[in-house]
């Protein structure tokens, strides 16, 4: 008998009479199912917002159909005059910029442009809920590393399914071979001593669009 064989006579043996026997499902576990899904998202999402702005960073919850709308106000809000973002950005995201110049960033674009606008639209490639972290690997809507460590501000979109909850899960859905940016809100250092430095080496603001489809 391989080990097989016994490792199921086992389970046999430890079944005893109720080996065989049908088990009731509810008519309705589908829809818990989906609702304890539902719940457990909804806590996550809960729990980036929470940890965004532990980071002192900005979060709105915005539909799908909101997003170019909300994005546009976010950057009237910041009186921006012209921003930079991926050559490979969606257009729909900036379909409502209106009096903001949005600049396609390439291999070209120096550090003294970058400096000069007034923010980055990107996306990202995962969030983190335990830690308020956005990762980027400059795939799409991303670009180069660059490009989020050098605007003042960077507006980052985020769409729900892209949040997870813990560094483990976010890990597992990068390539370690990429480029990864991990980002904890606004640049800060303590090295200076007390008080805590925004913004001495990257972006002093990270405003983030949690896009829930």
């Amino acid at each position: 008998m391989g080990e097989r064989e016994k490792i199921l006579g086992r389970v046999r043996d430890a079944l005893g009479d109720a080996r065989g026997t049908e088990v009731e499902v509810p008519r309705d576990y589908r829809r818990r199912l989906t609702e304890d899904v539902a719940a457990g998202r909804a806590d996550v999402l809960a729990l980036f917002t929470e940890r965004l702005a532990d980071h002192r960073a900005t979060v709105r919850h915005v539909g799908g159909d909101e997003l170019a709308t909300t994005l546009a106000a976010a950057l009237w809000g910041r009186e921006a005059k012209e921003i930079i973002v991926p050559a490979d950005l969606p257009y729909g995201w900036l379909a409502e910029l209106d009096g903001v110049r949005a600049l396609a960033d390439s291999a070209m674009t120096d550090t003294a442009t970058l400096r000069a606008v007034d923010g980055v639209v990107t996306g990202c490639a995962v969030a983190i809920a335990q830690t308020g972290t956005i990762v980027l690997d400059g795939g799409r809507a991303q670009g180069r590393r660059a490009l989020t460590l050098v605007p003042a501000h960077h507006l980052c979109v985020v769409h729900a399914d892209q949040v997870v909850g813990t560094v483990p899960e976010a890990v597992s859905r990068v390539d370690p071979y990429r480029p990864l940016t991990w980002i904890s809100g606004p640049t800060a250092t303590g090295a200076l001593g007390p008080p805590r430095v925004t913004g001495m080496h990257g972006p002093r603001s990270l405003e983030v669009l949690v896009v829930e489809d």
